[in-house]
């Protein structure tokens, strides 16, 4: 394990120098980071002009320079076998989103004017809300669904700590109260200052998770000026009675999508696409069951931020995300042989608390948990965030096939837990920490989401009933002028600090500065 990882953080936007990771890793670490230059490249060649004009045109467009430097910050630490899972799973995802911003770049009337060509291609671009997952699109092989605000802000948000800072103030300019969840704020700051694309048929727009992301989507709305179809999928999704419902409104978004397009509704694609979603829910609850045990293997942001782009962004129409998990899953048993092997006959494990990440995570510090890890010994087996709809398609009744899709857009990301009833958040984390044997959850409280807010007491209540430890780690999601990464940190300094007595593992990651920071 690294030490003085603090040291190469400097204040300012970079740090001083790459880790050392010992020869072999450093070799490998280094490849990967000219493998993701190669794949930016790639694509600045692909459409030449209308990414230079992007780069002036759009704000948020100068963040995905980072991405490299987004990637690293996630692998700080890691070495081995850890490191080359951690490489792959954010590589796949980086690489969709190359193809995404590749589709952006095509049909954007702002960056191609009147081109024939652009225009035609954007008719077969569907938009949806980003919370809205796109499995809806593999019924429509040859149309294009597109998370419409993942590229702008979403993503950003991830890489760039002050991406969304100018977005939130333009809409709070505008009128809009200052407590209102960065996320969605941020969405509609972007369409206040008319910073996004203009592409796209037809727009299938959001109730989720929560009541900021429908005053998001009246912005939007208004900014894209397309048919819209609101996909409201019930809150009370326990309930078998509005399944009926919920099919109704999935059948209402398909009618809609073939009236504004011209395409029907291909039953074989989709059933092609689900089949694989089916393969990609297996790998996961796997790599579950690996960390359930005491040598887990995919771990932190590796696991939660993959199967939160692979189910809610990709929606297994990118073949890339399965390929990438029968690599890992290789690579995952053979890391838990070896330190099986390892650790087993000395009656020890690896790090020195098994921890939980619950509620919603900061989009500004989304390498917590490895910070946590590297200082404090706190290895994250699971994260809220990635305990989506976990369940498998129907692929061969339709009916049937339908009410799953349902019940996968109502298990969301953000709203499979704290929609629903508190039972969906509260008892299923006890339930959680009994099956990983975590003996500290890590609680994000989001300060502007009243949704976690009030049930912080029965957390504590129940924690204490439970003697598991609950390390309240305050946040602001998009905005780190609220609540900054340090202050996060400090939470889990003193908590381990005065609670457990314990000494870092790394001393330099205790204190250091990163505000400006990407």
């Amino acid at each position: 394990m690294s030490k003085n990882l603090g040291k190469l953080y400097t204040g300012g936007m970079v740090l001083k120098h790459r880790e050392w990771k010992g020869f072999k890793d450093t070799l490998y670490d280094f490849g990967r980071w000219l493998k993701c230059w190669g794949a930016l490249m790639k694509l600045s060649l692909a459409c030449p002009i209308q990414l230079t004009k992007a780069l002036f045109r759009y704000r948020w467009m100068g963040s995905y320079l980072t991405t490299p430097a987004f990637i690293d910050r996630h692998t700080l630490g890691l070495r081995g076998i850890e490191l080359r899972i951690c490489h792959k799973q954010f590589f796949t995802m980086t690489a969709h989103a190359i193809e995404m911003t590749k589709t952006i770049l095509k049909g954007d009337a702002n960056l191609n004017g009147n081109s024939k060509r652009a225009k035609e291609f954007s008719k077969k671009v569907v938009l949806f809300d980003e919370m809205m997952p796109i499995q809806i699109m593999a019924g429509f092989p040859n149309l294009k669904g597109l998370p419409v605000q993942m590229i702008p802000i979403f993503l950003p948000s991830e890489m760039d700590q002050q991406s969304s800072m100018p977005y939130i103030d333009a809409v709070e300019n505008y009128g809009l109260p200052a407590d209102v969840c960065p996320l969605p704020a941020a969405e509609a700051g972007c369409a206040v200052v008319g910073d996004y694309p203009r592409i796209g048929i037809c727009f299938v727009s959001s109730s989720m998770p929560c009541d900021g992301s429908c005053m998001s989507s009246t912005y939007q709305d208004r900014f894209f000026n397309l048919p819209t179809y609101p996909l409201s999928p019930p809150v009370r999704f326990n309930e078998e009675e509005v399944q009926r419902y919920a099919v109704k409104d999935i059948l209402g978004a398909i009618k809609f999508i073939e009236e504004q397009t011209g395409e029907k509704f291909n039953w074989d694609a989709y059933f092609t696409v689900m089949k694989r979603y089916n393969e990609e829910t297996e790998y996961m609850l796997k790599k579950w069951d690996i960390n359930k045990t005491p040598y887990p293997q995919v771990t932190g942001p590796s696991l939660a931020l993959h199967r939160m782009y692979a189910f809610q962004i990709a929606g297994s129409l990118d073949t890339k995300f399965l390929e990438n998990d029968k690599e890992v899953y290789e690579l995952m048993m053979k890391g838990y042989e070896l330190d099986k092997k390892k650790y087993a006959p000395k009656g020890i494990t690896k790090y020195r608390h098994r921890a939980i990440v619950w509620s919603c995570p900061a989009h500004y510090y989304s390498n917590f948990s490895f910070w946590a890890q590297n200082c404090w010994g706190l290895q994250v087996l699971v994260d809220m965030e990635c305990m989506l709809s976990h369940h498998f398609f129907d692929t061969d009744n339709k009916e049937a096939s339908l009410i799953d899709l349902a019940k996968a857009y109502e298990r969301m990301s953000m709203r499979s837990h704290t929609n629903g009833g508190h039972s969906n958040v509260l008892e299923e984390l006890w339930r959680q920490c009994k099956e990983f044997n975590a003996d500290i959850v890590i609680m994000y409280s989001h300060v502007s989401c009243k949704t976690m807010a009030g049930l912080q007491g029965l957390f504590e209540e129940q924690a204490r009933e439970r003697s598991i430890h609950l390390i309240w780690v305050e946040h602001d999601l998009c905005d780190p002028r609220t609540v900054s990464r340090k202050e996060m940190r400090s939470k889990v300094n003193i908590y381990m600090q005065t609670v457990f007595r314990e000494e870092p593992l790394d001393p330099s990651l205790v204190d250091f500065e990163d505000s400006k920071t990407w």
